[in-house]
């Protein structure tokens, strides 16, 4: 991330002086200021030319039986044992370039709005052998035949959004990944639940690829608020009490900022964007980064023997979400140039405008263990970032183990409480 000038006038603010200069806007104006959509990019057209037909070929024999090798990040025909990866997307179409030159919306192709009457379930005929054969397209984006073993692509038969731009290929094989929830449980085990350690199923530990859209913009932000400098600070009794009280030179604070971001992560599908608490969402933002700048060009057979997610979410939509974390970022960049305020500053109007954005769809991989505690009808997680390691989750608690801590804890400190009285006397 990059940040250009910023300016940062401050002076005695006049309570009734508008907060921004010129005349002044109504509010349905100034939603509507923030909410302009720059005019569209030229669209990105990521497609992988090695799936002309559809499927997924070992471009040595031309075999469909494709698999992902955990250990090596590559793919690996199963009938001759060529191995070779994808092209990755950063050097291929450019994304890491041409930030501070992005102007409106730029969307590959995999990004694209997606159909609104497309069907989650269809069925595709087996090139091999000649099966129908049912893919559930909510869930998978990929299947194989259960006679022949042939790979069936839907590259072809996918609304344009279905299909993503790029994939992160899983780096942390089925075993690293259990070991790593083993020690993440291991660490919190005083107070687990002892048949969540009991019930413990390694084969329970999935691959998952969770949809994400990948962003590069250019945008500026301004901030108008009030900053408090204090002056002079006393004490006063107040009968059996104490009372402090400070004064303050209190001052209008103007401060802007241009700056670039460089893949800003946001989910792609709406079971994972909504904070109930009845999802994963806190759990996968918690091992976020993942190292988006090795993505490979889209290839289904990286998805061979994991599960997937769809994206259902469309760039229009997203595009909220998008000025949130954008003006959270500049308020961030903006916060060393107020240390003279110390007694802190208060935010009263701020504004984003996004000259230019780019917007790509990519799979991330994530190892996810799952847990149901019947007692408290609880759904516990543990989920592992595949590419980092990084771990977090909850585990089932014992209540009475709780308690029991608590009676030592109660018990330790009337101990010292009276060894204190005892040793005063």
């Amino acid at each position: 991330m990059t940040i250009g000038a910023q300016g940062d006038a401050q002076q005695p603010r006049d309570p009734d002086a508008p907060v921004f200069d010129g005349p002044p806007l109504s509010l349905e104006e100034e939603l509507a200021a923030a909410r302009a959509e720059p005019e569209p990019g030229p669209s990105i057209d990521i497609i992988n030319e090695s799936l002309a037909d559809g499927l997924n070929r070992c471009p040595k024999c031309g075999s469909t039986d494709v698999r992902l090798r955990g250990s090596t990040a590559m793919l690996m025909c199963l009938f001759c044992r060529h191995q070779w990866e994808e092209a990755r997307v950063e050097e291929e179409f450019g994304l890491g370039e041409g930030i501070h030159d992005l102007k409106g919306t730029v969307v590959a192709t995999g990004a694209e709005a997606i159909s609104a009457d497309a069907e989650d379930v269809i069925t595709l005929k087996c090139g091999g052998c000649g099966a129908d054969v049912i893919v559930d397209t909510d869930h998978a984006l990929n299947a194989r035949c259960h006679w022949c073993r042939h790979t069936l692509n839907i590259n072809e038969r996918t609304p344009n959004g279905a299909v993503p731009d790029a994939v992160l290929p899983f780096k942390l094989t089925h075993v690293e990944a259990v070991e790593k929830i083993r020690e993440f449980a291991s660490k919190r085990r005083l107070f687990a639940h002892p048949r969540f350690k009991k019930e413990f199923v390694p084969e329970n530990v999935l691959g998952v690829y969770l949809p994400y859209l990948v962003i590069d913009a250019r945008a500026d932000a301004a901030y108008v608020g009030t900053g408090e400098v204090q002056t002079r600070r006393w004490t006063e009794k107040q009968g059996d009490n104490s009372v402090t009280y400070y004064a303050a030179d209190v001052y209008r604070v103007n401060r802007s900022v241009d700056f670039t971001v460089d893949d800003l992560t946001i989910e792609g599908a709406a079971g994972r964007a909504e904070f109930d608490g009845s999802e994963t969402n806190n759990i996968i933002n918690t091992i976020l980064p993942f190292d988006t700048k090795n993505a490979v060009k889209w290839n289904s057979s990286y998805l061979v023997g994991f599960t997937s997610e769809k994206r259902d979410r469309d760039v229009g939509d997203m595009k909220p979400v998008l000025e949130d974390q954008l003006l959270s970022i500049g308020r961030s960049q903006v916060h060393a140039s107020l240390a003279q305020f110390d007694r802190g500053v208060r935010w009263e109007q701020e504004q984003v405008n996004v000259a230019g954005s780019r917007w790509v769809s990519m799979y991330l991989p994530v190892w996810l263990y799952s847990y149901y505690q019947e007692d408290t009808k609880m759904l516990h997680y543990i989920a592992v970032n595949a590419r980092t390691g990084e771990t977090m989750g909850s585990v089932p608690v014992s209540q009475w183990r709780l308690i029991a801590a608590a009676m030592t804890v109660g018990t330790f400190l009337e101990g010292i409480a009276g060894y204190i009285l005892v040793a005063s006397a």
